[in-house]
């Protein structure tokens, strides 16, 4: 068994991030994935640094492992009639269009429900479809402005800002693939499927009041919302003398330690450091007074002071220095493939641990209808079928 979800086959209609790093993750715990493309293919294949194919771009390569590809042209009725029959025996599917354009397609959960009435069909967009944001777009952007993520940045940047990573989009990837491992669980247990919907807007709001909630957490509320460790502008990696270090002395025993360590035994009596909770009350100058301490030192002097204690601290990487990082390099993070048309790529592995059902790399990320020819036979199309399939455009081959 390659993986905890060994024999269980996902249907993939996605683009762009949130939904293909959703599958290759299912795929990497052992799931077989078909992604389903349209002729254009997923727009992410054209993204990013490519090196023999146009179709095979590094952003595309980075989420799209263990997987095998289809090209369907959905606009087409026989496109449509070949999707079904694709999810008529399998046991997810997955898609990131919005809810209407579903249903234009006869793509819904009704459709189909009924050629596959144990079907998990797993439905990820912008907002709930339930309320008044559910026909309009979303990408990455509007998400964390809407979800309060740009705002809290302005409160250390000066102005809203976006942080450089695509948060929303990763993050309810993640929650696809709780939610869709649950409805697997309750299928085996009960025998049925169902229609999961994991709305990004949701998911993201969700995300950030975990902590930021604060005050109004009752009602009527006790205070503002925002966690105010958090908001602080002083809150970021603290300047040494010859680079930036992340230290953290958070409970009251790392305190004690940190004080001890930077030979400052007054911050230790000071009143307005006394335990987390007058830390929190004064944490602007619990953050400058440790600014003030860390200074003194190099980076290295203080990684080695720290580096016995329970104090949590760590190096201030750089995205290149994270390729070298000794503890990634140690626990084999970063492993090496050889792919058939790109060379030798570097790729992460995914970052869970099983015992019994270990991950692991099985198939190289597809070019663009690679396997289209063998799924259409697998699902019990003739080679004329195919052939003709092939001449109206219907499915496609990988350029040359």
């Amino acid at each position: 068994m390659s993986g905890p979800l060994d024999g269980v086959k996902v249907i993939e209609f996605t683009s762009v991030v949130l939904g293909p790093w959703a599958c290759q993750i299912l795929g990497d715990m052992g799931a077989e994935v078909i992604k389903v493309e349209p002729p254009v293919g997923d727009t992410n294949r054209h993204l990013g640094p490519r090196k023999n194919h146009d179709d095979m771009s590094a952003l595309f390569l980075t989420c799209n492992r263990n997987k095998r590809s289809i090209v369907l042209d959905l606009k087409q009725p026989k496109g449509i009639k070949a999707a079904l029959k694709l999810i008529a025996d399998a046991d997810v599917m997955i898609h990131n269009f919005r809810p209407q354009a579903m249903g234009r397609l006869g793509l819904d959960y009704a459709a189909v429900k009924a050629v596959n009435p144990e079907i998990i069909y797993c439905a990820t967009y912008g907002y709930s479809k339930a309320g008044p944001y559910g026909e309009k777009g979303a990408l990455d952007d509007s998400i964390q402005a809407g979800a309060g993520i740009a705002m809290l940045m302005s409160m250390t940047g000066g102005e809203p800002r976006y942080l450089p990573t695509i948060l929303a989009d990763k993050t309810t990837g993640m929650a696809v693939v709780n939610a869709v491992t649950a409805a697997l669980f309750y299928k085996e247990r009960h025998g049925r499927g169902q229609e999961i919907e994991v709305p990004m807007y949701e998911t993201m709001v969700s995300f950030v009041m975990v902590e930021h909630l604060w005050g109004q957490a009752f009602d009527p509320p006790i205070g503002k919302a925002g966690y105010p460790r958090l908001m602080s502008e002083h809150r970021r990696p603290y300047k040494t003398r010859d680079g930036y270090i992340a230290v953290l002395p958070y409970w009251d025993n790392h305190w004690k330690t940190f004080c001890e360590v930077v030979e400052r035994p007054d911050m230790l009596t000071d009143p307005r450091f006394k335990d987390m909770k007058t830390r929190l009350a004064n944490i602007d100058v619990s953050y400058a007074e440790t600014g003030k301490a860390l200074a003194k030192k190099t980076t290295a002097e203080w990684l080695e002071l720290f580096k016995s204690t329970n104090v949590p601290h760590m190096i201030v990487n750089t995205l290149d220095g994270l390729i070298d990082d000794p503890h990634l390099v140690e626990t084999g993070f970063w492993q090496m493939v050889d792919h058939p048309t790109e060379g030798k790529l570097r790729m992460a592995k995914t970052p869970y641990g099983f015992s019994e059902t270990p991950v692991e790399i099985r198939r190289m990320p597809p070019r663009l209808g690679q396997q289209s020819v063998e799924i259409l036979k697998e699902t019990g199309y003739s080679d004329d079928d195919i052939s003709e399939m092939l001449a109206q455009g219907i499915t496609a081959l990988p350029s040359s």
